[in-house]
């Protein structure tokens, strides 16, 4: 009897010990970075400020995406709209600046340098168009 006691008083022991090293062990998921877009930009920084509207692409040359994004968004280029590319090797100022971490990453600003609609990342031609219309249809 008195050793059923002994071990049943050495598992309880080993249990406790056992969760309390686990927990110690236990490391936290870091935390993930969140990219994001700006929401205002200095339209002055750009070469075409004087459009109503203006659609700046920041990119990368090493980045395959950047160059299709970049295409889908000069179609959109008209006297009202300025598409511009800010290539992070050509104008790494600006990325810092606005703190761009990932291309490509697609702002749309009014004359006031307003962000009203951002993307980041690849996206379908027809996302991109269908953001930019609502974006001037509201004004």
């Amino acid at each position: 009897m008195i050793s059923a006691l002994i071990a049943l008083v050495i598992g309880v022991f080993v249990v406790v010990a056992a969760k309390f090293i686990r927990q110690k062990s236990i490391v936290d998921v870091p935390t993930q970075k969140i990219f994001s877009a700006p929401v205002q930009i200095d339209r002055t920084d750009f070469p075409i400020s004087q459009h109503e509207w203006m659609i700046a692409v920041f990119t990368s040359a090493t980045c395959h995406a950047c160059a299709d994004m970049l295409a889908k968004a000069q179609v959109v280029a008209s006297k009202n709209v300025a598409v511009v590319e800010i290539e992070y090797s050509d104008k790494k100022e600006l990325h810092r600046k606005y703190n761009i971490e990932a291309v490509p990453t697609v702002v749309v600003s009014d004359i006031r340098g307003v962000v009203h609609k951002s993307f980041l990342g690849p996206v379908s031609a027809t996302d991109l168009w269908a953001g930019i219309a609502s974006v001037r249809d509201q004004q």
